[in-house]
């Protein structure tokens, strides 16, 4: 069986059978979907566009298209919220192109099953060979093949956050023509808060 990270368990793959065609044919691509059950259920969809630069605006037609589609196929038998959001910054890495998509970013891996005595596995992305994700770790790069993988995501760092905001200004999503010029100094107001 292979492991498949946009979706775990099987309520999961079930929903991702349902949204995917739907999210797909508006333009889109699912990261990632949960079913979560606690107090309340959730369920959770991680989407994107292609090359990245999903919108607020966005969300909400997936939200409606989806909300429509689940009313007819109706697969969750409580009541549950909606939530569909873009992967942020630091977002889940769900398919074997997104490892080659950050190839020389930082991510953090788990795997299902114990690889050279370890689950967790923390380093600079190397691209993919084959069915393999490469990762530069302290000890050289190594493969681990995708479907060993449980979990993985890129790690919040200052060249992620400048990469995601060039993105952003080249997908037009950023008009530069309408921020003021964003100063480095700290004022010394806002440091001294809590000192008295």
């Amino acid at each position: 069986m292979t492991n498949d990270l946009i979706a775990k368990a099987a309520i999961d793959r079930r929903m991702a059978e349902i949204i995917t065609p739907v999210i797909e044919d508006m333009g889109f691509e699912l990261v990632r979907v949960r079913l979560m059950s606690g107090k309340s259920t959730i369920l959770q969809i991680m989407a994107d566009k292609p090359d990245g630069g999903i919108e607020v605006d966005d969300c909400a037609e997936i939200s409606q298209a989806v909300s429509a589609i689940l009313d007819v196929e109706d697969p969750i038998l409580d009541e549950y919220t909606l939530e569909v959001s873009s992967p942020g910054i630091d977002r889940p890495l769900t398919r074997l192109k997104d490892f080659e998509m950050f190839e020389g970013y930082e991510a953090k891996i788990e795997t299902g099953e114990m690889i050279d005595g370890r689950r967790r596995f923390k380093g600079e992305l190397a691209g993919i060979e084959d069915d393999e994700v490469l990762i530069n770790v302290a000890e050289g790069t190594i493969g681990l093949k995708f479907d060993w993988l449980s979990d993985a995501k890129l790690v919040l760092t200052d060249d992620l956050i400048k990469e995601m905001l060039r993105q952003r200004k080249a997908s037009g999503a950023i008009d530069e023509t309408k921020f003021d010029e964003i100063s480095d100094e700290v004022s010394s107001e806002s440091s001294a808060e809590g000192d008295q």
